[in-house]
C-alpha cells in the first residue's frame, strides 16, 4: 500500500464529500441531482481513487470525474435555461451551485487525500466572493476564491491551495484567488476599495466557519463601520471612470450590459453601497430600509433579472465570457429570449427597445438611491452639483434640499396640473437637479397629461419656454423623456423613446439622437462650434426662425420605427403636433416641410454630381426661399452630427457648404446664373493663371486638349496636377499623384494613362486591394486619347492616408494597373464581409434617374458595402459598355448608395427600359456573385 492510500483505510473517521457539498438553494432553475449527483460523483471518485498510486494520479481522476460533473451540469442548466430564458434568476443560482459542488469537492480531495492534516490543527476557510459570493454567476463567469487562514499561510496551506489550483486548472475553470490571513485581509481591504468591495459579498462554501465568521465581524466593527462616505465616494468614482471607458451614454447601441452606463454594475454598485450603509443582506430589504418603494424596487428587480437573462445568452452563444451586445449578438439572443418581428420592425429591434428601457429605469433607480443617501448625510453633497455652481434663487412653492429642487407641498403641487412642467423649467433656470421624491411623484403622475392640458396655451408656453430660452434644452429634455413627461405630453414622441435603429450608422436609440440634435443646435447658438461648423454659425448669428427650427429638429425623427418613409410619416404627424405646440400656420408649415425634406439636402450632397448645374437648380427649385434654405441647411448639419461621434467629417463640411454656396447663389441671381459655360469659362481661365510660366503653346494645347464636363467635375487644383500629369507622356506610362487633401478628410489621387475600356474598373480595383475607401471619382477622356481620372479615398479609419504611407500606396496601385496582379484575383481574401456586420438585412435597389443630369444617366445602387463592391459594378458596366464619367459614394455603416453618371457606348442617356432593366439584371448577378464569394471567405 503507498502512503497515499493510507488514510483510505481510515475513511469511517473523516469527512464525506457530502459533507463537504452545500445544499442546493431553493431557487434553482432544473433538479439538483440534474446539476450535480453528489453520490454519483462520490462513487466515481471512489472508483477513480482505488486505482490511483500517487498525488498526480489522484489529481488526475479528481479532474477526470469533476470535468464529466461539470459538462453534465452545464448541459443540464443550459437545457433548462433554454426552455425557460427569461427566468434568469434560477438559471444564476444553479451555475453558482455547481460551481460550489466542484469547488468543495476540489478542496475535500485536496484536504482529506491528498494533504491529510493528521494532527487536526490546521484551518482553512474557502469563501467566494465578488458575484460568486453573491451566488450569481453566468455560464462563464469568473470563480473568485478566498484562502483564508487564521494567522498565517503554512506548508499544509500552500500544498492544499497548490493543488487546487491545478485541478481548477486542468477542469479549465477561469479562478481568481487570494490567499490571505483575516489580518491581511483587515489591511488590504482598508488599503484598496476593489478588495474592500470583494469582501463585502463573502459567501462561506466550506472550512472552518468559524474563522469566516471572525472575518465578517471584524469587517463589519473595524472596517465597514463609520467608513460609508468614503466607500460611497469612491464607488461613485469609480462608476464614472467605468462609465467613461463605455462611451458615457446609456443608449450605445452596442452596450456593455454588465460594464456599461445602465447595466449590470450599476445595479450592483447600488447593492453594494446599500449593503456598506444599511447592512441589507438581499436587495428586497431595500424597502424596507426605506431605499425604494415597493414598486421601484420591482423595477429593481425586473431590470436585474433582464440583464441577468440577456448576459447567460451571450454567455452561452458565444461559449465564452461576453458582456458586449454587439449587432451579431444582439439578433440571436433576441430570438433566444423569445422576441419577434412585428408592427413593422424587427425582432432585434424590440428586444433592444426592452433593453434600453429597462437601463433608462436604472438610472433613475440610481439617482433615487442617491439621494436617499444624501438625505443621511451619507454624501457631503450631490456628485454632479459641482457641475453646476452658479444659483439662482427659486420661486413660490419649491425648496432646495441638499442641492436638488423640491417641492413643498406635494398635494399643492398636484392641484394645478400645470407644475407637471412648470418643474423642468423651474430646473434649468436655477440650474439645479430635480430631487427624486418630486420624479417619483411625477412617474406617479403620467395620466394628468390630457387633451385639454396639452390644449392649455400655458402649458404650450412652458414648454416653448424649456426648449427655446434656457440655453441648455437638451438636459431639460432628456430628463422629461427619462420621467416619461415628454412621451406623455407629445404622445407620437413615445414611440420613439428607447427605439433602436438596428444599424451601424446611428450610435443612438431615436429619442437619444433627437434630443442629440437639439444639443448640437444649442451648441451652435452658443457660439460653441463656430470654427468647426462656421456656415450654420453664421445662419444662426445672422438670425432665423428659432422656434420653427428647434421644433423641426425634436419632430424631425418621430415618424421612424413604421413600415413607411419615416420623412413622411413624420411630416404628417408635424402637421398636428406642431399647431399643438403653438405655431402659427405658416410656421407649422414650415416644420411640416422640414420634416418632410429633413434628409434632403444631405442626400444630393452626398449622392449627387454638385459640378452637374441641374444639381444645384433642381435643388434650388425645391427649397424656394433662402428662409428654408437656411433653416434645411443648420437642421441637415446638426442630424449628422447627431448620428454618432465619428459621422461628422470634413468631407461632408465641404459637400454641404459647396451645396448651400451654389443654392444661395442661383436663389440671390436666378437659376439661369448656374450653367455649364459659365463654369467651363471661369475653370479655363483660372487654369491658365496658374500655368503662366508654360510656354502659351503648351497652355493653349492643355486647355483645349478637354471635353466641357472635365472643366466642370474638377477643382482647379485638380486641373493643375492633371495638366503635369500630362505634361509629356507616353502611351505607356501610367502616371499617379497622391496627396492628402485635408480640407475634404480625404487622400486625392489623379491618375493620368492611355484610354482604354474599363479603366474606371481597374482604378477601382486597384484602390479596393490597398484597402482605400473611395468618396468621390471622376473619370474623362481627352481628346488625344488619354484617360484622366481623380479619386477621392480615405484609410480603414475614414482619415486621409498619413504622407509616410502614399510611396508604398502609390507603388502597390502602379503593380495593379500595369496587370502584374489582377484585382479581381486578388481581391476574393480580402473582400469579407464581418460577422459583426452579418445579421444586418441590407435589401438591394437599383435606380435609373434621366432627368436628374443634362447629358448622363444617373445610375443609383443602394446595397450592403464590402471591400469590392464598387470594382465588381464598375466591371459589370465596362462589360456591358457602359462609360462612367463620375461616381458619388455614400457609406451608412453596413449600407452604401453608389451613384454613377454614365453614358451608353453611343454617348447617349439609357433611356430604353428593356436597356435599364437587362443592366440592372447585370449588376444585380456582379452584386450576388461578390457576395456570396465575400460570405463564403
Amino acid at each position: 500500500m503507498t502512503p497515499h492510500q493510507e488514510p483510505l483505510a481510515a475513511l469511517a473517521s473523516k469527512p464525506t464529500l457530502a459533507s463537504f457539498v452545500p445544499p442546493a438553494p431553493e431557487s434553482i432553475i432544473c433538479a439538483p441531482s440534474a446539476i450535480f449527483d453528489i453520490a454519483a460523483v462520490d462513487a466515481a471518485l471512489e472508483a477513480a481513487f482505488a486505482h490511483a498510486s500517487s498525488e498526480s494520479d489522484l489529481r488526475a481522476a479528481t479532474v477526470q470525474v469533476l470535468t464529466q460533473a461539470n459538462e453534465q451540469g452545464r448541459a443540464a442548466i443550459e437545457s433548462a435555461v433554454m426552455q425557460a430564458p427569461r427566468n434568469a434568476r434560477p438559471a444564476t443560482h444553479a451555475y453558482a451551485w455547481l460551481t460550489d459542488c466542484l469547488v468543495t469537492s476540489v478542496l475535500y480531495v485536496a484536504q482529506h487525500r491528498l494533504h491529510p492534516d493528521t494532527d487536526e490543527h490546521e484551518q482553512i476557510a474557502v469563501l467566494a466572493v465578488g458575484g460568486y459570493g453573491r451566488a450569481e454567476m453566468s455560464p462563464y463567469s469568473d470563480v473568485d476564491l478566498l484562502f483564508l487562514a487564521p494567522h498565517k499561510i503554512t506548508g499544509w496551506l500552500e500544498r492544499v491551495i497548490e493543488s487546487m489550483l491545478y485541478m481548477f486548472w486542468d477542469m479549465h475553470l477561469k479562478v481568481g484567488h487570494a490567499s490571505r490571513t483575516v489580518r491581511e485581509c483587515m489591511r488590504l481591504g482598508r488599503e484598496d476599495f476593489t478588495i474592500r468591495t470583494a469582501m463585502l459579498e463573502l459567501r462561506h462554501l466550506a472550512g472552518d466557519e468559524a474563522l469566516t465568521t471572525e472575518l465578517r465581524i471584524k469587517l463589519r466593527d473595524d472596517l465597514f463601520k463609520n467608513t460609508a462616505p468614503e466607500f460611497i465616494e469612491a464607488k461613485l468614482a469609480e462608476r464614472d471612470d467605468r462609465h467613461k471607458k463605455q462611451g458615457g451614454q446609456r443608449y450605445m447601441v452596442e452596450p456593455n450590459i454588465k460594464e456599461g452606463k445602465g447595466g449590470l454594475r450599476d445595479l450592483q454598485s447600488l447593492f453594494w453601497i446599500a449593503k456598506y450603509v444599511h447592512g441589507v443582506r438581499d436587495p428586497a430589504d431595500l424597502v424596507q430600509a426605506g431605499v425604494f418603494t415597493a414598486d421601484e424596487y420591482r423595477e429593481f428587480d425586473e431590470a436585474e433579472t433582464f440583464l441577468h437573462a440577456t448576459r447567460n445568452q451571450l454567455h452561452l452563444l458565444a461559449k465564452r465570457p461576453m458582456e458586449q451586445l454587439t449587432f451579431d449578438m444582439q439578433v440571436d439572443v433576441a430570438e433566444r429570449l423569445g422576441f419577434i418581428d412585428h408592427s413593422g420592425r424587427r425582432a432585434v429591434e424590440h428586444f433592444m427597445q426592452f433593453y434600453f428601457v429597462h437601463a433608462t429605469r436604472v438610472g433613475e433607480l440610481t439617482r433615487v438611491f442617491m439621494t436617499s443617501l444624501e438625505e443621511l448625510h451619507v454624501k457631503s453633497e450631490p456628485a454632479l452639483q459641482r457641475l453646476f455652481k452658479r444659483k439662482r434663487k427659486t420661486t413660490a412653492g419649491y425648496i432646495v434640499q441638499r442641492g436638488r429642487l423640491n417641492i413643498e407641498d406635494p398635494q399643492a403641487f398636484l392641484d394645478d396640473k400645470i407644475n407637471l412642467l412648470r418643474i423642468f423649467g423651474e430646473a434649468l433656470r436655477t440650474g439645479h437637479l430635480i430631487h427624486p421624491d418630486v420624479l417619483r411623484l411625477l412617474s406617479a403622475n403620467l395620466d394628468l397629461f390630457d387633451d385639454d392640458f396639452r390644449a392649455r396655451s400655458d402649458a404650450k408656453k412652458i414648454f416653448l419656454d424649456i426648449l427655446l430660452n434656457h440655453g441648455n434644452p437638451e438636459r431639460g429634455l432628456r430628463r422629461m423623456n427619462e420621467m416619461g413627461v415628454l412621451g406623455a405630453f407629445i404622445p407620437e414622441f413615445q414611440h420613439i423613446v428607447a427605439m433602436m435603429q438596428f444599424n451601424m450608422y446611428h450610435s443612438y436609440t431615436v429619442d437619444e439622437h433627437t434630443i442629440q440634435v437639439v444639443s448640437v443646435l444649442a451648441q451652435i447658438e452658443r457660439g460653441e462650434l463656430v470654427e468647426e461648423l462656421p456656415v450654420a454659425s453664421s445662419i444662426l448669428e445672422r438670425g432665423i426662425n428659432r422656434k420653427v427650427l428647434y421644433v423641426a429638429a425634436l419632430l424631425h425623427d418621430i415618424g421612424k420605427g413604421r413600415k413607411e418613409d419615416h420623412s413622411i410619416i413624420g411630416a404628417q404627424i408635424a402637421r398636428k403636433v406642431a399647431p399643438r405646440l403653438g405655431l402659427k400656420p405658416a410656421e407649422c408649415e414650415t416644420v411640416e416641410w422640414l420634416v418632410r425634406y429633413h434628409l434632403l439636402m444631405s442626400d444630393i450632397a452626398q449622392k449627387r454630381d454638385l459640378s452637374d448645374p441641374r444639381t444645384v437648380r433642381d435643388f434650388a427649385k425645391a427649397v424656394k426661399s433662402r428662409e428654408r434654405l437656411d433653416l434645411l441647411t443648420v437642421l441637415t448639419v446638426c442630424d449628422i452630427r447627431g448620428v454618432g461621434p465619428d459621422v461628422w467629417n470634413n468631407w461632408k463640411a465641404v459637400l454641404l457648404r459647396n451645396l448651400y454656396a451654389q443654392t444661395m447663389e442661383a436663389l440671390e441671381h436666378g437659376l439661369e446664373a448656374i450653367n455649364r459655360q459659365t463654369r467651363e469659362s471661369e475653370a479655363k481661365k483660372a487654369l491658365r493663371e496658374m500655368l503662366a510660366g508654360w510656354p502659351v503653346k503648351s497652355i493653349r494645347a492643355e486647355v483645349g486638349r478637354h471635353y466641357g464636363p472635365y472643366w466642370q467635375g474638377l477643382p482647379t487644383a485638380a486641373h493643375l496636377v492633371m495638366a503635369n500629369l500630362l505634361k509629356d507622356i507616353k502611351d505607356d506610362e501610367i502616371k499617379i499623384d497622391l496627396k492628402p487633401d485635408h480640407d475634404r478628410d480625404a487622400t486625392r489621387a489623379c491618375f493620368a494613362i492611355v484610354d482604354h475600356p474599363g479603366i474606371f474598373s481597374r482604378l477601382a480595383g486597384a484602390l479596393a486591394l490597398v484597402g482605400a475607401n473611395v468618396v468621390d471619382a471622376r473619370t474623362y477622356t481627352t481628346k488625344d486619347g488619354y484617360a484622366t481620372a481623380a479619386f477621392w479615398v480615405q484609410d480603414a479609419d475614414g482619415h486621409p492616408y498619413e504622407k509616410s504611407r502614399l510611396p508604398r500606396l502609390k507603388q502597390m496601385i502602379k503593380k495593379t494597373l500595369m496587370g502584374e496582379v489582377v484585382a479581381s484575383e486578388a481581391l476574393v481574401s480580402r473582400d469579407k464581409i464581418k460577422k459583426r456586420e452579418s445579421k444586418f438585412r441590407v435589401p438591394t435597389s437599383i435606380t435609373f434617374d434621366n432627368e436628374g443630369s443634362e447629358i448622363f444617366t444617373i445610375i443609383e445602387v443602394d446595397t450592403r458595402d464590402r471591400a469590392g463592391l464598387l470594382h465588381d459594378l464598375t466591371k459589370s458596366m465596362a462589360s456591358n459598355h457602359i462609360s462612367i464619367a463620375s461616381a458619388q459614394i455614400a457609406t451608412y455603416g453596413a449600407q452604401v448608395v453608389d451613384v454613377f453618371y454614365v453614358k451608353d457606348m453611343f454617348g447617349m442617356k439609357i433611356h430604353a427600359i428593356a436597356k435599364q432593366e437587362a443592366l440592372a439584371k447585370k449588376l444585380r448577378e456582379a452584386m450576388d456573385k461578390g457576395a456570396r464569394r465575400a460570405s463564403d471567405a
